[in-house]
């Protein structure tokens, strides 16, 4: 009962704590983007708890457990993503310090064509991701507390939908960083623990089988590693949540920190929740797979810290869920809505629109939820539409780059055309996912077309461009190219 009763406060402190931030939140750049005030370990915390969902933890465990430590390598991906934007991106931010979404950027290079596309497509990839994280909310849940899952997924996501609809980034930043303390003590903890319950690491060594520990194992040819490898390097990059973290920061110089920080932490975290399910493997090798890592904390944490790493896995999920919920209601309201409007908003009436797409698809996500079998798989599913038509064209504009709104939608066909034919016609060859390949043809075709005529440069200009507020900028940011 004391575990419980822990996990009961844990909640009670993250719904107060976002619905206290959301009291502060009176516009839709707050909303959206706060006061963009934040420093490199604000940025550090909110960014890794948005990516450490429950498909890089939970569902980590699960490949881990069938398919070895391979997993873990192709994640590294990821890792190594965060690396580059830190050092090649995040330092160009500067240029779009009035931007509250991808939109806004993109419309710098493509005009209103680009920021309705990019909210598009945001809108989708969160809606995907959110579901995913729901469908994690419920099986935590039902394992650790014995809720229904269904009634898992209504109290979780409710605490979720509320504290962000209420209070936009300003909440979801302010619990992440709570979210973020009891993961990074938590989830660790429990490989400690699961480690000593079997024997040491000797004793998992001896249990777990040996293709488990191999490269590239019992599933994976290295060519499939270096596959996924690139599927988790690009599939993530730019997405709208983690471009909304680069555009809160109080100066280039603490978002390219704050960035290299999470890319470098995330590493031993991957290794971490990856080696649990090893430890799953090793408890009993005829469990669920996608319950390894929650019944790993069942069997081996004693009590009240279980009851603390029970809360460590419910930040996972929520973490991530809260993040790609705002970002969802922002790409719509910001990015579709007001380009489409003849007539622009009022700023109440903006942000009570966010407000109310945030609950919508808060709401459509559990339906969703339902049907997801695979946490990981489902994100492979979301990139398929995101890399091919945004990394290349995204990233160009940040490095200064200019392409013609003609050639952004060309790139965008060939990339998505090519990633459907090669998974669904071809079957994915050498088992390279489709949207990796989507993204190179999308990148050949951008690289290959031409610069845009000086009236459409002129024209695409950042829309709803507005006055700093948070004071000067350091001389680090003006000197930014």
């Amino acid at each position: 009962m004391i575990d419980i009763a822990l996990v009961v406060a844990y909640l009670a402190v993250v719904l107060v704590c976002g619905l206290v931030a959301g009291t502060r939140t009176r516009s839709f750049e707050d909303f959206a983007v706060v006061s963009r005030s934040y420093g490199p370990l604000v940025i550090f915390a909110t960014l890794s708890a948005s990516f450490i969902g429950g498909g890089f933890s939970i569902g980590n465990a699960e490949k881990v457990f069938l398919f070895g430590i391979a997993n873990i390598v192709a994640l590294w991906g990821f890792s190594l993503k965060e690396i580059l934007v830190a050092r090649y991106l995040a330092p160009r931010m500067s240029r779009f310090r009035d931007a509250m979404s991808i939109g806004d950027i993109m419309a710098t290079n493509f005009g209103r064509t680009g920021r309705i596309v990019s909210g598009l497509l945001a809108l989708f990839l969160c809606c995907g991701i959110v579901g995913a994280q729901v469908g994690a909310i419920g099986a935590v849940f039902n394992v650790f507390l014995g809720l229904s899952i269904p009634l898992g997924i209504a109290i979780g996501c409710g605490i979720v939908i509320l504290y962000t609809t209420i209070g936009g980034m300003r909440a979801v930043v302010l619990t992440d960083i709570i979210q973020f303390v009891v993961l990074a003590i938590g989830i660790p903890l429990v490989l400690v623990f699961g480690i000593i319950y079997v024997g040491g690491i000797e004793g998992l060594v001896e249990t777990v089988p040996a293709d488990r520990w191999t490269l590239p194992g019992n599933h994976y040819t290295w060519i499939g590693i270096g596959a996924l490898f690139l599927g988790f390097l690009l599939g993530e990059t730019l997405v709208p949540p983690y471009v909304q973290r680069l555009l809160i920061g109080r100066s280039s110089t603490a978002i390219a920190r704050g960035t290299l920080l999470s890319g470098l932490f995330s590493i031993p975290f991957f290794m971490v929740s990856g080696l649990i399910g090893l430890v799953a493997l090793a408890l009993d090798p005829a469990m669920s797979a996608n319950l390894a890592l929650p019944q790993v904390v069942v069997t081996v944490m004693p009590p009240v810290l279980k009851g603390f790493v029970i809360a460590g896995i419910i930040s996972v999920v929520m973490s991530s869920a809260d993040s790609f919920l705002n970002s969802a209601a922002v790409a719509f309201v910001n990015d579709v809505v007001r380009p489409l409007r003849a007539k622009p908003l009022a700023e109440a009436h903006t942000l009570r629109l966010a407000r109310l797409v945030t609950l919508a698809v808060g709401v459509a996500s559990v339906a969703f939820a339902m049907t997801i079998e695979s946490l990981l798989d489902i994100l492979i599913v979301a990139y398929t539409y995101w890399a091919p038509v945004m990394v290349v064209p995204l990233a160009a504009t940040i490095l200064g780059v200019r392409r013609s709104t003609t050639a952004f939608v060309a790139a965008a066909a060939g990339g998505v055309v090519t990633a459907v034919v090669w998974n669904m016609l071809l079957d994915k060859p050498a088992e390279i996912e489709g949207f990796v390949v989507g993204a190179l043809i999308n990148g050949l075709i951008f690289a290959a077309a031409g610069r845009p005529s000086v009236a459409e440069t002129a024209n695409n200009r950042p829309p709803d461009t507005r006055k700093s507020t948070d004071g000067p900028r350091d001389q680090s940011e003006n000197a930014a190219p």
